[in-house]
C-alpha cells in the first residue's frame, strides 16, 4: 500500500475528524466555555492594584491636629478605617485578621505639632506574617500623614523646604498602572495553553480506546497525513477560542487593544503550534484519555502559570529556575501578548519570539509522529 499523499483522502480524513468535533459537546466545551470561565477567575480573582484596607485606627488625642489627621484617615481612598480610642482593643483584630494595621495617634500629638510645625511622630503597627501587606499599610499610612503635614503647612503660609531632587514619573502606555492591562493579556496566554494542550491531549487517546487506530493503520494513510488531519480542525478552534478571550478582555475588562487584528492572529497561530503539538506528543504517547488529560494539565498549566513571567517576575528568580524558564513556550507569548494590546505591532519583539514558538512546535510535531508508529504495540 502507497503513503504517498492524496487529496482525496486528506479531505475524506478531515471531514471525517470534523463530523467527530461536532458530535462530541466536550471539545466545544474546552473550546469555549473553559476559556470564558478560566478567563473570569483570572480576570477577577487575580488582581495586583491597590483597593481599600481595613485598618484600625487608635485616637488618643482630642486636640484639633490628631482630629484633622484622622480625618484624612477616614477620607483615604485606601482604607477602611475603625476607630478606638485604645490601642489594646484593635488588638485582637490585628491577630484575627480583621484589620491589617493600627496607626496610633499618641496622647500627645496636637502638642507635639504644634511645636514641630506639624511634624509630629505617629506609630503604624502592621501584621509581619504578611510582610507585602505590612509593607504597603505602613507606606501608605505614613504618606496619608506626610501629605497631611503639607496640607497643614499650607493653611499656615509656611512652604517646606523643597527636596534637592525631584522626580517626575511617567509610565507609558499604562500611566494608571491598571494590573489587569497586563494579567489579563497573561491570563489569555495561561487560558489558550491549557486549550491547546488539552484539545489534541485526547484525539489518538481516543482513536487506541475505541479500536479505530488499528482500522486507521490499515489504510495507506501516513502518520504525518493522520497527525496534520487532527491539527487543522483543532487549530481552528483554537483561533475561535483566542477570538472570544481577545473580545472578552476588550469589551468586558475594559484592556486596550493598540496592535492590529493581523499581528494577534500571527502570533496566536505561531503559539497553537507547540500547545497543539505538545497535546499531539502526549496523547500519541500515553494512548489513554484520562492520563493523556492529567499530564496535560500538569506539564501545560503548571509551567506555564509559575514559570512564563505571568505572577513572578523572571529575573527574579533564581538563576537555575530562569534557565527552565526557556523550556515553556508560554514564555514567549506572554510578552508579545501583553505588548499588542497595550502597546501595539513591535515586531523587533514578536518575531524573535514567534520563531521561539515555532520551534518549539517543530520538535513536538517530530517527536508525536516518531511516537505514532504504524504498529500496534
Amino acid at each position: 500500500m502507497s503513503a504517498r499523499f492524496d487529496r482525496r483522502r486528506f479531505h475524506a480524513m478531515l471531514v471525517k475528524e470534523s463530523l467527530q468535533i461536532v458530535r462530541d459537546p466536550s471539545t466545544f466545551l474546552i473550546a469555549f466555555v473553559l476559556p470564558l470561565l478560566l478567563l473570569f477567575l483570572f480576570g477577577y480573582g487575580v488582581s495586583l492594584d491597590t483597593t481599600r484596607t481595613r485598618i484600625g485606627l487608635a485616637l488618643q488625642d482630642s486636640s484639633a491636629p490628631a482630629l484633622s489627621l484622622a480625618s484624612a484617615y477616614r477620607n483615604s481612598p485606601w482604607f477602611e478605617v475603625k476607630e478606638a480610642r485604645d490601642v489594646h482593643t484593635l488588638k485582637d483584630d490585628l491577630v484575627a485578621g480583621r484589620v491589617r494595621g493600627i496607626v496610633v495617634i499618641p496622647s500627645d500629638f496636637g502638642e507635639k505639632a504644634a511645636r514641630s510645625r506639624g511634624n509630629a511622630a505617629i506609630q503604624i503597627v502592621t501584621d509581619g506574617a504578611l510582610p507585602n501587606t505590612a509593607g504597603f499599610v505602613a507606606a501608605y499610612a505614613e504618606g496619608v500623614r506626610a501629605n497631611w503635614a503639607m496640607a497643614q503647612a499650607a493653611e499656615r503660609g509656611t512652604k517646606p523646604p523643597a527636596p534637592p531632587i525631584q522626580i517626575a514619573s511617567r509610565f507609558w502606555f499604562n500611566p494608571e498602572l491598571a494590573s489587569r492591562y497586563f494579567l489579563v493579556p497573561g491570563a489569555i496566554a495561561i487560558v489558550m495553553t491549557m486549550i491547546g494542550t488539552l484539545l489534541t491531549a485526547l484525539v489518538v487517546a481516543r482513536e487506541w480506546e475505541r479500536g479505530t487506530m488499528e482500522a486507521i493503520m490499515a489504510t495507506p494513510v501516513g502518520m504525518g497525513e493522520f497527525l496534520a488531519t487532527k491539527v487543522i480542525p483543532y487549530f481552528l478552534l483554537g483561533l475561535g477560542s483566542m477570538t472570544l478571550c481577545t473580545l472578552l478582555a476588550i469589551f468586558v475588562f475594559g484592556v486596550p487593544f493598540r496592535g492590529s487584528p493581523f499581528a494577534l492572529l500571527v502570533i496566536a497561530s505561531a503559539f497553537l503550534v507547540p500547545a497543539l503539538g505538545q497535546g499531539l506528543l502526549i496523547s500519541a504517547a500515553t494512548k489513554n484519555q484520562f492520563v493523556s488529560s492529567q499530564v496535560a494539565l500538569i506539564t501545560g498549566f503548571l509551567p506555564s502559570m509559575l514559570l512564563s513571567g505571568f505572577l513572578f517576575e523572571i529575573s527574579s528568580m533564581p538563576t537555575w529556575i530562569q534557565y527552565l524558564t526557556y523550556a515553556v513556550p508560554a514564555r514567549y507569548l506572554i510578552p508579545p501578548l501583553q505588548t499588542v494590546f497595550v502597546a501595539g505591532d513591535i515586531w523587533s519583539l514578536f518575531l524573535p519570539n514567534m520563531a521561539a514558538m515555532l520551534g518549539f512546535g517543530l520538535l513536538f510535531f517530530t517527536l508525536a509522529v516518531r511516537a505514532t508508529r504504524r504498529r500496534i504495540a
